[in-house]
């Protein structure tokens, strides 16, 4: 569910709560299922309980989870999150966008490098301009 690459710079609990976001915004793990405990998955990841513990309440402070006394942590109702995420990760982009043209970017070059595959971005060949 959770895996930890010791050679990322993140920190040990930023990688588990961006871990646990991704699978909570995807419906992996679905509103109201119990997410493992602190001990078990710090257990299971070779981590300080207390990694887990912070990690968890990044998520608790984002809404995407929330803690029962005595019961444990629960994942919120993505349905409920997505909208904002959605709405905060176009706002982002937007930036990105603005910036890439500030640094002489053009939006089809940035699209080119965002769908490298896509046929629609590609670049065409002396053939293809050649039939014009």
């Amino acid at each position: 569910m959770v895996n930890i690459d010791f050679r990322d710079k993140r920190p040990l609990y930023e990688q588990v709560s961006s871990r646990l976001e991704e699978l909570i915004l995807r419906g992996v793990i679905g509103p109201d299922e119990a997410l493992p405990s602190v001990r078990s998955l710090a257990v299971e990841l070779s981590i300080n309980p207390n990694t887990v513990q912070k990690a968890y309440g990044d998520l608790e402070q984002k809404g995407l989870i929330y803690s029962v006394s005595g019961r444990g942590s629960f994942a919120a109702g993505a349905q409920d999150i997505l909208p904002k995420k959605k709405a905060e990760f176009l706002s982002e982009l937007t930036e990105l966008v603005k910036k890439g043209e500030a640094l002489g970017f053009e939006k089809r070059e940035m699209a080119e490098h965002i769908y490298p595959d896509s046929a629609q971005f590609s670049k065409k060949t002396g053939a293809e301009e050649a039939e014009k």
